[in-house]
């Protein structure tokens, strides 16, 4: 499994992008109801951008309660968990068109 490099720039910052490529996986977890999702950090990327992880918990919220009280870390899957963790997949992005009136 790919490593960080072991010296990393200093002042760079540790993307999503960089996780994906070191092979680690992103936990998201709910601080209210203590719900806890994993996801593939190529695969936020495409939904929220190329951010670090503390961007994340700013960015998500909770889909069962609402609740924007979110903990996000990334992590290396040992082998026990990389058999057992069910990750969220990305299926499709849908923009929706709204019609916005101003009366005059």
């Amino acid at each position: 499994m790919p490593e960080q490099p072991e010296k990393w720039p200093r002042g760079a910052v540790w993307t999503l992008t960089h996780a994906h490529d070191a092979g680690q996986a992103c936990g998201i977890r709910c601080g209210k109801c203590n719900l806890k999702r994993f996801y593939k950090p190529l695969e936020l990327r495409e939904v929220i951008g190329n951010v670090t992880i503390d961007e994340v918990r700013e960015k998500v919220r909770c889909q069962q309660c609402g609740s924007e009280w979110m903990d996000a870390e990334l992590f290396h899957p040992t082998g026990e968990q990389a058999h057992t963790i069910r990750y969220r997949r990305l299926v499709q992005i849908r923009w929706e068109k709204r019609v916005i009136w101003r009366d005059e």
